[in-house]
């Protein structure tokens, strides 16, 4: 057996960095983190080559007295806290004082800082975690810490970092979620002597979103407000088409604090349920102010994890938020404008990854249990949490600020100055409101229109069903068999009514009565047990497999190249208008689009400019 040997305090050091600085943006994280927890109102960031050659992080805090420089480079030396109990009533973002230490220990690095009481400052230098050079020298109110040659005396992790270019953006990840969760601190980033964005520091984190993200993102979010009387969620919300293919721009500031959170993001997912194709992820920004004693922030190294007391909670007050906000607004997209007319009346119409669109007003949402059929991904199983539940625990908005004023296209008092005008392709339908021109998709809007009556006699236990004669003899192969016995009470409680006919053979006798006759009985059976087989969700909840079966069965609605008659298109009508959330069928995909007749008077040159 080996001797048991004590490390030496530069190998313990060293070994101490990987953990909290594994790459530049390590480094820039902790040293900004520590800038605010100064007091700054003013923040730098300068990095050469990535943050490998130089990483510059300036502030105008309050300073380090010349008596603790020394100190602030010795592990576990804070100012935030003095025992374990300071932690239930943290309010810095530092906390364990490891973050100069670290840095000095697999860098060169230099500190510039004055207090405002002093005349002068100090410069204190350290090599690898050994000190160099400590002297007095002239130095404005705050601190500048300087870190050459990152991981110079450390190989084995250089050779682990990736290009500066994307080091460099890793960097300016890292800067960007600063300036939004510290809207009132104003920020300047630097990557090889190029100003990449700046803030004003005013407190506006929409004009933040504006600086960072450009105006075809900060003119399409809502922003949003809820709390209760132990926490607070604000924030902005992208509208439905601000969307990306994955969860990058999903932001969460607890406490101003940047976090990952995979229950915070299942949340913002279930609160977008049925306003995203599945696979599609949203633009939100959350900050979420709560009583320090309610989280454990020291789950994590670098922070970026956190423990919340009361998750549900948590979930169903981002839920609420989010739902209340997205159902305040009209959600049509005005997918032929070419974006570049400005229009008669006072409205928004940006382009967005080419698609501009148009939002007007929409009545406040009442919370309905809405279970949507797409597939949860696995942050969602982080938690069970209904829209019942949330509505329940915060039934009243006290705090909705999403709530817009506008006209009111898909809502039943807007449904008199609608005019159908005629069938396209025999799939569309034409229809004029006011001075805009409507497009509906039948076989969208059947399908929503389908899925929410099924859902709502579910919920009512109020199923019907519409017998089959003569019955659907299906003979099925070995796993769809076990699919439809592991998933039999969901298919009963829909109104499906089956029984067994022989070894592997069920006789279909009954179909839900919304689905009747819109379509071949055996294929679409057939159908819903083909996609539940490609299910790879492993989600087993009773109630998301229901959502999931009836989102399948209403695929079975009226199809596109189906000649209709024009009552029918107006009863289609009458009954979309009446539900909570008419713009996207069960699956994401949008029911009606508009364009206005100014933009069609433009492309036939009737107006210019």
């Amino acid at each position: 057996m080996n001797e048991i040997r004590e490390l030496d305090q530069i190998t313990v050091d060293k070994i101490a960095a990987g953990e909290v600085v594994e790459r530049p943006a390590g480094a820039v994280k902790e040293l900004v983190e520590n800038a605010l927890d100064s007091g700054a109102t003013l923040i730098t960031i300068e990095i050469v080559n990535g943050g490998i050659d130089m990483i510059r992080v300036s502030d105008n805090g309050s300073g380090i007295p010349v008596s603790e420089v020394r100190k602030a480079f010795t592990r576990h030396a804070t100012s935030k806290i003095r025992s374990i109990d300071d932690l239930s009533t943290l309010n810095s973002l530092g906390i364990r004082g490891e973050a100069l230490s670290s840095i000095a220990a697999v860098s060169r690095v230099e500190m510039i800082t004055k207090t405002a009481d002093t005349i002068t400052g100090t410069r204190y230098v350290m090599e690898g975690g050994a000190e160099v050079l400590c002297e007095e020298t002239g130095a404005p109110d705050g601190t500048c810490v300087i870190v050459h040659d990152l991981f110079y005396n450390t190989p084995a992790r250089a050779k682990f970092l990736k290009t500066p270019k994307t080091e460099a953006s890793y960097v300016a990840e890292f800067a960007e979620c600063f300036a939004l969760a510290h809207p009132e601190c104003a920020f300047t980033f630097i990557s090889d002597k190029k100003d990449r964005f700046h803030t004003s520091g005013n407190g506006d984190q929409k004009e933040n979103i504006f600086r960072i993200y450009g105006k075809d993102v900060s003119s399409n979010v809502v922003q949003t407000g809820f709390s209760d009387e132990r926490m607070k969620v604000t924030g902005y919300l992208g509208k439905p088409f601000v969307n990306r293919s994955n969860r990058s721009q999903e932001y969460f500031f607890v406490n101003g604090r940047h976090v990952k959170d995979r229950m915070l993001s299942a949340a913002v997912e279930e609160g977008y349920r049925g306003f995203l194709m599945q696979h599609r992820f949203p633009f939100v920004i959350l900050n979420i102010e709560i009583s320090p004693d309610e989280i454990d922030v020291n789950v994590h190294p670098t922070k970026m994890e956190i423990r919340f007391n009361r998750p549900r909670d948590i979930a169903a007050l981002v839920i609420r938020s989010l739902r209340d906000a997205l159902m305040g607004l009209e959600l049509i997209p005005d997918t032929l404008s070419d974006g570049s007319a400005a229009d008669e009346e006072p409205r928004t119409s940006h382009k967005t990854r080419g698609v501009p669109v148009h939002n007007a007003g929409r009545k406040p949402f009442k919370m309905v249990y809405d279970m949507q059929p797409e597939i949860k991904t696995s942050s969602q199983q982080a938690f069970e949490l209904t829209l019942e539940e949330a509505g329940s625990r915060y039934g009243q908005s006290s705090e909705s600020t999403a709530q817009q004023q506008g006209r009111e296209i898909i809502t039943a008092g807007g449904r008199t100055d609608i005019r159908v005008i005629g069938q396209l392709f025999d799939t569309f339908w034409i229809m004029q409101w006011q001075d805009k021109l409507l497009i509906m998709d039948q076989h969208a809007a059947h399908e929503k229109v389908n899925y929410e009556r099924m859902m709502k006699r579910f919920r009512e236990r109020s199923v019907m069903s519409q017998l089959i004669d003569p019955p659907v003899i299906l003979e099925l192969s070995a796993r769809e068999y076990d699919l439809l016995e592991d998933n039999m009470d969901a298919f009963i409680s829909l109104g499906f009514e089956l029984e067994p006919f022989g070894q592997r053979t069920v006789s279909l006798r009954g179909v839900p009565l919304d689905i009747y006759g819109a379509s071949d009985e055996r294929e679409m059976f057939l159908n819903i047990l083909d996609e539940l087989s490609q299910d790879q969700s492993n989600d087993r909840d009773p109630a998301a497999i229901t959502g999931r079966i009836a989102g399948m069965a209403c695929k079975a609605s009226v199809k596109g190249n189906t000649r209709l008659d024009p009552s029918e298109a107006e009863t289609l009508l009458d009954e979309l208008l009446t539900l909570e959330n008419p713009y996207n069928c069960p699956h994401g995909r949008p029911t009606i689009i508009t364009m206005t007749r100014y933009e069609l008077e433009k492309r036939f040159g009737r107006v210019v400019g």
